[in-house]
Order: C-alpha cells, then sequence, then structure tokens
C-alpha cells in the first residue's frame, strides 16, 4: 500500500497491477451471423460506492477522463517512486482499466480495483478520479490492501479516510478477517496511516521487489477483523489515544 503524501504500495505480485495479459478471442458461431453491435464497456454486477466525509469511491470506467486521471497518478514519477511498478504510459493506463472491469465481472469476485473521487467535485460516477484503491481477496478471508493518490492531493489526510473506508467495507460486507499492506521502509507517511489505523507492524521482508536493477525491502503490516472492531477508527473519526 503506498498512502499519502505518498502512495500506499500494493503488495508484489498482488497489489503490483501488472499489465493485463490479452484476453483469448470469443468462440466461433458454427454459423455466419450478422455483424454484431458494438459491447458495451462492462460494469460490474454489484458495483462498489464507498463513501466518506470527504470521498467517494466507485468503480472506474473506461472513459478518457478515468484514463487520465490513473494516467496522472501512475505516470508520475515522484508517485510511482513507491509503487512496485515503473511509471506507466497512458495506454497502459488505459489496459489497467480493462483489467478492472474484468475483474469487477469475474464470479466470485477476488479483487477490487476502485476510482478515489472528491465529494466537493460532485456526483461521484462523474467526478475526476484522485487516485485509486486495491483489495485483492486470497486465502481464508484475508486481504492485501493498497491504493495511491496524485500528488497534489498528498498531505490533506485522504490516505487515512481512504484506509478507513476500506477496513469499512472489507470487515463489513466483504465479511473478511485479516487485512495486511506492504510499504517500502521509506515510505514513513504510508506507515503512519496503517499505524493509526491500527495495523500492527509484522516484520520487514528482505529483498521483495526487484525493481530498476535492485532489489527492494518492505515492511509488511497486518490489522484484524477484531481488533478494527474494537479498537481502531472509523471514517471521519479520530484513531483512540495509545499508551
Amino acid at each position: 500500500m503506498q498512502p499519502e503524501p505518498t502512495p500506499a504500495q500494493p503488495p508484489h505480485p498482488a497489489p503490483a497491477e501488472p499489465a493485463p495479459l490479452p484476453e483469448p478471442g470469443p468462440l466461433l458461431e458454427p454459423a455466419p451471423l450478422p455483424e454484431p453491435a458494438p459491447a458495451a464497456p462492462a460494469v460490474p454486477l454489484t458495483p462498489v460506492r464507498l463513501t466518506g466525509p470527504r470521498l467517494a469511491i466507485r468503480e472506474f470506467h473506461h472513459t478518457p477522463e478515468d484514463v487520465d486521471a490513473l494516467h496522472a497518478v501512475f505516470g508520475d514519477p515522484e508517485t510511482a517512486r513507491y509503487l512496485p511498478f515503473e511509471p506507466r504510459d497512458r495506454e497502459t493506463c488505459a489496459d489497467q482499466i480493462s483489467l478492472y472491469l474484468d475483474e469487477a465481472e469475474a464470479e466470485p469476485r477476488t479483487v477490487y480495483r476502485l476510482a478515489v473521487t472528491l465529494l466537493a467535485e460532485g456526483e461521484p460516477e462523474y467526478a475526476v478520479p484522485i487516485g485509486n484503491l486495491a483489495l485483492g481477496l486470497e486465502g481464508d478471508r484475508a486481504a492485501f490492501l493498497g491504493y495511491a493518490l496524485r500528488r497534489d492531493t498528498w498531505g490533506r489526510g485522504y490516505a487515512g479516510e481512504i484506509t478507513a473506508l476500506a477496513c469499512d467495507f472489507a470487515f463489513g460486507p466483504l465479511g473478511l478477517h485479516r487485512l495486511w499492506a506492504r510499504v517500502d521502509p521509506d515510505n514513513t507517511a504510508s506507515s503512519r496511516v496503517l499505524t493509526r489505523a491500527g495495523f500492527q507492524l509484522e516484520g520487514r521482508i528482505r529483498h521483495d521487489l526487484h525493481l530498476g536493477g535492485r532489489w527492494h525491502d518492505a515492511f509488511q503490516y497486518s490489522l484484524l477483523e477484531d481488533e478494527w472492531q474494537a479498537g481502531a477508527w472509523r471514517t471521519g473519526e479520530q484513531p483512540p489515544a495509545r499508551g
């Protein structure tokens, strides 16, 4: 996860948001059929909408606005500094959104890659995203957590609000028991956000990622369902005092 003022680092390889592989073509009909109409963009069967005091989190749309918004995050070298991949070009970001929509259509759905928008900019479905949230389900009621924010939105507390919304969603509707996130050891802002949300440092993973010609370590944090319900802060609230 790569929080805010700097983005949260999704884990490798799952929050690593890999470039999508080509999808196999459709099976041919046994007899010629009329030319089909262009397919409508994929829409998740049950679209996700999470709302906090200042932010709304929704599904991505394959529109020029959403592609440009994702590119503003993933294409920025400073933002990508703590992400598990090199800066991405606009075409790759467009492919990523196609992948996100395919993942949203999967049954059962195991990956949630969602757009983060500002409520102040109006109806979230039409607001330009300022970042993204990723939740990837795996194992027994567990998931990784990751997010990234556009650089000009850092330092405003949005990462904490995203984290709280993600925890409410994961431990509520998704019925998960454990969330975990990995953070570059130099990304102290992300570590603070996780700690304030109640995540516990599990340890340092050595040489977790090979990128840019060298190996990178990662801190791994986790939060359990009962810890969130018993002591962690909720959206818009302050974290409990810790001794």
